[in-house]
């Protein structure tokens, strides 16, 4: 017996939310890590809540960086996230934004060079150029 639409879209929409609970956990398990890892090297102790907390706010400040970058890039009419949007996120902080820009001009240093692209004519173009 075949699925229909209602129920393939709710196990999609099952797995989405499994997936992203997943990466939550992840997130999470991420920045406790490194909290417990940089008190250790301070000699320093810090409560499992307060790591809780740093953990649960770090996941909504990337949610809300996230759906920003996606906007600029939407404004800008793309459908990808570049270097600019993640620059442009950063606006509020200019420190951030200067450090940003290094980095994106220190990738693009490190990229190897490619050709410009040229301009493909149409004939129409080229009528129009001989004469």
């Amino acid at each position: 017996m075949e699925k229909d639409d209602g129920d393939r879209e709710i196990e999609k929409e099952e797995e989405d939310l499994e997936m992203a609970e997943l990466l939550k956990d992840r997130f999470r398990l991420s920045v406790i890590t490194i909290a417990e890892s940089e008190a250790k090297k301070q000699s320093m102790e810090v409560s499992e809540t307060v790591v809780a907390c740093i953990a649960d706010l770090a996941f909504k400040l990337t949610e809300q960086l996230a759906k920003d970058v996606e906007m600029f890039s939407q404004h800008a009419g793309r459908k990808s996230v570049n270097m600019e949007d993640v620059i442009l996120s950063a606006h509020r902080n200019a420190h951030l934004m200067t450090l940003l820009r290094s980095f994106s001009h220190e990738l693009k240093g490190k990229e190897p060079q490619s050709e410009r692209k040229r301009k493909k004519y149409s004939k129409k173009d080229d009528k129009s150029l001989q004469t």
